[in-house]
């Protein structure tokens, strides 16, 4: 290839502010960004391309850099194929399977004889380190189905996904788009000594790319983190492979910040908390995904439902309640029994009437645990008639769901079976719309503020034209409008193709916690389906009737699960107003029990949940005590304390404050759980 011609292309900025290159003359991306050592991939007409592509004159190129989400994926791609390397090396008889980039990271599947050990991990690492600093070159081939099949004749499972580019397999993973994806099938060889003689191919691997140019810009951040089982292609129908997890960024510090964040996470980790603060569990003898509260946990719980209340009621909600189960039909008219059954419990059958002789007199029929809570709203709405006087009407209700997750994807309370939603239905009419859509956000965000939570941004999810219902314009303008109202926030807004429940595309608030990682929140959906299913209709000021607008939205989404986001987002230690205990008073010895225990009816009658240690441990033990179960205020007394009728505080960061006047004390607590003040 000729060099690029001089002077340098032209560099512009496109509507996103990204830089691009405008070829002059014939080339590859190696050669047009030889002087950005960063640049590892580059996006040719919306498509990541290898560096080694041959670019025309007149091709505008973005170049993507290694620390970017697509720079990252193909590093991590890379480091699987190195990985899918290492294995064979060490154990020439694996079969390979896929090796696709996932969050933070990487997997690779092997068909082996015997399951990996922590040994063999380490082992492989060692191996992988050789490839990478060797700076073996990936390098791209197109070839035929037969040449593939000749070549690959050794591994059944690429094998398989050669037939399922050419439509002979169904189903399986959707992560086999690494392998097979695009318009033609390629193998990435691994050459050693490239550009010399006595280059060598090492290694190869049916892959649709891009990749890295060398194994070299790896680097030492990468590190296998787990093995485990995996059926192919993910269905139980097939073989159980063994599936080795990865990690791979651009530095050996941004490896350490991964590894530091994943620590931390763990000792955040809401399951190990409600243990070991005694706030809920999960017995057996009930179920998996089913959760039980303890007294402390139940307290919590209360105390966010109680302040969520008491701000819809200002918001101007009102409140209702629906039964736990429901006939069939109603499932079947809102549309959910067709899209949502295999998440729904089975059905029972109830109310089957014989006659003596045991015939069949009256059928039963389908009874359903409900799955949510919106088709008895509409009963709500519907049960009389209702004005435009009414409207926007507000509906809003603790309501317990039920819904079959599979056991693999049951985690503690942020992926449970049983469930309370704080779910609210607000109809209001097309003029109305916009505005409500508007303060609801508004609400939404407020709210989460006050427990805590202060970095946003926004979801916008999108209709899936094969699991939806309704006219393409009802799905245009209910889109429209949520994009306005989100863009109108000024906070950053994500699309989420295809990401919409069957009946509208919906707003999802998603915010950081204190560790950085992203849980999404409040949902607000948008939906001109369900009212026209059940038929609602209000009389409008010139007696027509019209068909209302229906917005579907869950604050926490689930109360189980936004407690599990509080407790780890606080690492258990909860702010004063949320804390099951708030005040826990430590007398120095037996002899100051009752100055303490005065001192505590005190705050209890000014509503604090004030509690007195007076267990026979040691008074060094009842202060470990109070520290492990992270109790915001702490109250010790002993002698001077009591003759100058003061308290010492001690405070969940080991400070101390001693000699404080009781009065001023109570005052202090009352203040700090009332302006909900973290301490």
């Amino acid at each position: 290839m000729s060099d690029v011609a001089s002077p340098m292309p032209p560099t512009t900025l496109d509507a996103d502010g990204a830089t691009t290159v405008t070829v002059t003359t014939p080339t590859t991306g190696t050669e047009l960004f030889a002087d950005r050592r960063d640049v590892v991939v580059m996006r040719v007409d919306g498509e990541l391309k290898d560096l080694s592509t041959e670019l025309e004159a007149g091709t505008v190129v973005e170049p993507v850099t290694i620390g970017e989400p697509d720079g990252l994926a193909v590093l991590r791609h890379s480091a699987a194929h190195v990985l899918a390397q290492a294995v064979q090396q060490v154990n020439p008889d694996a079969k390979l399977g896929i090796g696709p980039p996932i969050t933070d990271g990487f997997y690779y599947d092997f068909d082996v004889e015997t399951p990996f050990t922590p040994e063999d991990l380490k082992a492989l690492e060692k191996v992988m380190a050789r490839i990478i600093k060797e700076g073996q070159t990936f390098r791209r081939r197109v070839v035929t189905e037969e040449e593939a099949r000749a070549e690959l004749a050794d591994e059944p499972y690429k094998l398989e996904l050669i037939g399922l580019k050419g439509g002979a397999a169904e189903g399986g993973d959707s992560n086999e788009d690494v392998e097979v994806g695009g318009g033609e099938l390629t193998i990435y060889d691994n050459v050693r000594g490239a550009g010399r003689e006595s280059e060598t191919v090492v290694w190869k691997d049916l892959c649709r790319g891009p990749h890295l140019p060398s194994t070299r810009l790896i680097g030492n951040g990468v590190q296998l983190m787990r093995s485990a089982a995996a059926y192919w292609r993910g269905s139980e129908k097939n073989p159980q492979l063994q599936r080795i997890y990865g990690t791979a960024w651009p530095s050996k510090d941004e490896l350490k910040a991964y590894l530091d964040r994943l620590a931390e996470a763990e000792r955040r980790d809401h399951r190990r908390l409600g243990s070991e603060l005694d706030l809920f569990s999960f017995p057996d003898e009930i179920g998996s995904g089913l959760a039980v509260f303890h007294p402390k946990g139940g307290i919590v719980r209360m105390v966010m439902e109680e302040y969520s209340r008491s701000k819809h009621l200002e918001a101007g909600y009102s409140f209702v309640n629906s039964p736990h189960i429901t006939k069939g039909r109603l499932f079947e008219v809102s549309g959910h029994l067709d899209w949502y059954s295999e998440g729904m419990y089975p059905a029972m059958h109830l109310d089957a009437e014989l006659d003596d002789e045991g015939q069949v007199r009256k059928p039963g029929q389908d009874y359903y645990l409900k799955p949510m809570n919106c088709p008895m709203h509409n009963l709500i709405f519907d049960a009389r008639g209702r004005s435009y006087r009414e409207l926007p009407l507000r509906l809003f209700e603790f309501g317990t769901v039920y819904r079959y997750e599979k056991s693999g994807v049951v985690h503690g309370l942020t992926r449970a079976r049983g469930f309370t939603q704080d779910d609210a239905h607000i109809y209001c009419t097309r003029e109305q719309m916009k505005d409500e859509l508007t303060s609801l956000l508004t609400f939404v965000l407020d709210l989460l503020k006050d427990y805590g939570l202060e970095d946003f941004y926004l979801e916008l999810s999108t209709r899936d034209p094969e699991k939806s219902v309704g006219s393409d314009d009802a799905w245009e303008e209910a889109t429209r409008t949520l994009e306005e109202v989100a863009t109108a926030s000024g906070l950053d807004l994500v699309p989420d193709p295809g990401g919409a429940a069957f009946y509208g595309p919906k707003i999802s608030v998603q915010a950081k916690d204190a560790i950085g990682r992203t849980w999404q929140m409040s949902t607000i959906q948008l939906d001109f389906n369900l009212p026209e299913k059940f038929d609602l209709e209000y009389t409008a000021a010139d007696g027509s009737r019209q068909r209302p607008v229906m917005i579907h939205r869950a604050l926490f989404g689930s109360i189980e699960r936004f407690f599990a986001v509080l407790l780890e987002h606080y690492a258990g230690a909860f702010p004063a107003w949320l804390a099951p205990v708030q005040v826990l008073a430590v007398p120095v010895a037996d002899a100051f029990d009752d100055y303490l225990g005065d001192v505590v009816a005190k705050l209890r009658a000014r509503g604090i949940r004030a509690e007195i240690d007076l267990s026979d441990d040691r008074f060094g033990k009842k202060i470990r005590n109070a520290a492990k179960e992270k109790v915001p205020f702490v109250l010790i007394a002993g002698g001077e304390d009591a003759e100058a009728g003061a308290v010492s505080f001690r405070y969940r960061d080991g400070r101390q404050e001693n000699g404080v006047p009781v009065d001023e004390a109570v005052e202090r607590i009352v203040t700090a759980v009332r302006d909900r003040v973290q301490v």
